[in-house]
């Protein structure tokens, strides 16, 4: 049966480096290990392998920005929002959007410097053409002796029912992407890692285009470069909210590991979601030691095989498997690797509309290095838990959002129903509006329960 896959993955074009991966993955699926990591293998981590960000040293190290590349990821759709093309072009402050900011931080950082900081995008077949466009605005950023993007790679999809090739009218149906872990066979496959190597560059920063926390910070480069680290994860405090993302463990030797939700047992459940238990949580910031990276791929045969992520999926009532792994999984592939606590602020990620409403609000703002940040004195994120019925999509959400509401006072807010906001409203502590028919605010200052017939 693997062979064809391999068949379907030549005729693609695909590299060997990615034909071998996914045979590597295939015949793990076939030996009937779905990728699970049960409660029984793992514990917390211990000793000092996490580090807290306030313990780096906060030097100014700017010569270091030479040997930075900062890498975003940029193949998503945002197909949850309602969006048909890259989410990266969805305006989130102001008439900016995603790669806007992205690429005026950058360029602020070489103003600033007088290195040329290298920016690329690992884009999907489905958003490359269209950011490359997009960012044609930028003639200076296209200046840059290393390309803007490169490919992420496809797999293709398998059926459920016997582990034999989906077949598809649509051809772009047969395939999906195997997940962002895919990163490291696309930077060596494509050449780009040795091309940076080559021009100096040490250290990649690796993060979602959708994420405009992260931004470049020199202290974890200089830690990184002061003790010789290989690999470093930005994590933070786990919420409530955050309970069913991916949780940083360490196995029975004492290695840093990453467990994804799709990897957990159910009867493991309730531990996985157990904030007090797994303190920290992927931020899916990575900073990697590009040499160590090389040297791993060099004594593994060009591969980086990271623990499987078997995601089931249903494509016209037929159940197949999509196989896919996470970056962040890496970290158990480097001996030393660190964990960083980060300040909250270096994850605002955009997931759902309601992620967008607390990025459009007054709680964040951009400084003059275009670097999102909390308004001065505000330590937290309400939490926000809009009705999908009304605002689950991009569209529906602009229609009632005529005005996005102060948050800044703000703790929760939580609506059910049809509400539209308009002008000059704030919302003060906790809000929950319950809607039973179309509602519109204004001019008005709202606080605790409200109910609207």
């Amino acid at each position: 049966m693997l062979n064809k896959f391999i068949r379907m993955m030549k005729s693609e074009g695909l590299s060997d480096i990615v034909i071998r991966s996914f045979s590597e993955y295939y015949k793990t699926l076939q030996e009937g290990n779905l990728g699970m990591i049960p409660e029984s293998q793992i514990r917390p981590p211990s000793g000092n392998s996490v580090i807290d960000y306030e313990e780096l040293e906060q030097i100014g190290n700017n010569n270091i920005l030479k040997k930075i590349v900062v890498i975003k990821l940029n193949g998503g759709l945002g197909t949850s929002m309602g969006l048909s093309k890259a989410k990266s072009l969805l305006p989130v402050k102001g008439n900016m959007n995603f790669l806007d900011i992205i690429t005026r931080h950058i360029l602020a950082l070489r103003s600033v410097s007088g290195y040329d900081v290298q920016l690329m995008f690992m884009n999907s077949f489905a958003t490359n053409s269209d950011c490359l466009e997009y960012l044609q605005k930028y003639p200076d950023l296209a200046q840059q002796e290393l390309p803007l993007s490169f490919l992420q790679n496809k797999f293709p999809r398998i059926k459920a029912e016997d582990l034999s090739p989906f077949d598809h009218k649509q051809k772009d149906a047969r395939w999906n992407p195997p997940g962002h872990g895919d990163i490291y066979t696309a930077i060596s496959s494509s050449g780009i890692m040795e091309k940076l190597i080559a021009k100096g560059y040490r250290y990649a920063f690796i993060s979602n285009s959708d994420n405009l926390g992260a931004t470049v910070d020199t202290a974890i480069a200089a830690y990184m470069e002061k003790y010789d680290i290989p690999f470093v994860m930005e994590v933070c405090e786990r919420s409530e909210m955050d309970k069913k993302g991916g949780h940083l463990a360490e196995d029975e030797n004492g290695q840093l590991l990453l467990r994804e939700i799709a990897q957990c047992p159910a009867e493991d459940l309730e531990a996985f979601q157990d904030i007090s238990k797994y303190c920290y949580f992927n931020t899916n910031n990575l900073w990697i030691d590009l040499k160590a990276l090389e040297w791993h791929l060099i004594t593994n045969d060009s591969l980086m095989l990271l623990p499987l992520i078997v995601n089931p999926k249903t494509v016209d009532s037929v159940k197949v498997y999509q196989l896919e792994t996470a970056m962040g999984s890496a970290i158990s592939s480097f001996a030393n690797a660190k964990a960083i606590v980060v300040p909250r602020s270096r994850f605002a990620p955009v997931k759902k509309t309601n992620d967008l409403v607390s990025i459009w609000s007054d709680i964040y703002e951009l400084n003059d290095q275009y670097q999102i940040r909390l308004k001065r004195g505000l330590e937290k994120v309400p939490y926000i838990e809009l009705d999908p019925v009304y605002y689950g999509n991009i569209d529906q959400l602009m229609k009632r959002f005529e005005e996005v509401p102060s948050l800044c006072g703000c703790k929760e807010l939580k609506i059910q129903g049809d509400v539209t906001f308009g002008a000059d409203v704030i919302c003060d502590g906790r809000v929950n509006i319950i809607a039973k028919n179309p509602t519109k605010i204004s001019h008005r200052l709202i606080t605790g329960d409200l109910y609207y017939e």
